[in-house]
């Protein structure tokens, strides 16, 4: 997938953040120790640094969600996270995000940390990033 193409997904599926970027993507894409993932209508980027990931950011499009596609993704980020040896995946998730939310709490992510208002949104609001994390198995 295109960083062109990324770049349009994640505009569609967070409307109210700003955009980032097709060469802030591709940058993240070719970071060290970067992992990837796509489906037909999102993608996932990680990093993996020593045992520890980072999910950075998954984004699927509006019309594809609620199709286990972000869950596919999710398993592809950790099994190529723990494939590099990581042993702990970490992300952020807005706290109004209840999608997402639900879905990382029904794969064994917990939360251990809270970054409040870290996300703004419309007419001077914000939501809380919820810190999660998971613990891997060894490959």
């Amino acid at each position: 997938m295109t960083p062109q193409r990324m770049a349009q997904i994640y505009r569609a599926a967070f409307a109210d953040a700003r955009p980032w970027t097709p060469d802030e993507l591709a940058a993240l894409c070719q970071s060290a120790g970067a992992i990837t993932a796509t489906t037909a209508h999102g993608f996932a980027i990680g990093r993996v640094t020593l045992d520890e990931a980072e999910l950075i950011t998954i984004a699927v499009e509006p019309q594809a969600q609620g199709r286990g596609e972000g869950a596919d993704l999710l398993g592809q980020i950790t099994s190529a996270a723990t494939r590099k040896g990581a042993r702990l995946l970490f992300l952020e998730v807005a706290s109004d995000n209840t999608a997402a939310l639900a879905m990382y709490l029904s794969r064994n992510f917990e939360q251990v940390g809270i970054r409040a208002r870290y996300y703004p949104r419309p007419e001077g609001k914000s939501a809380d990033a919820l810190v999660l994390q998971k613990h891997l198995r060894a490959s």
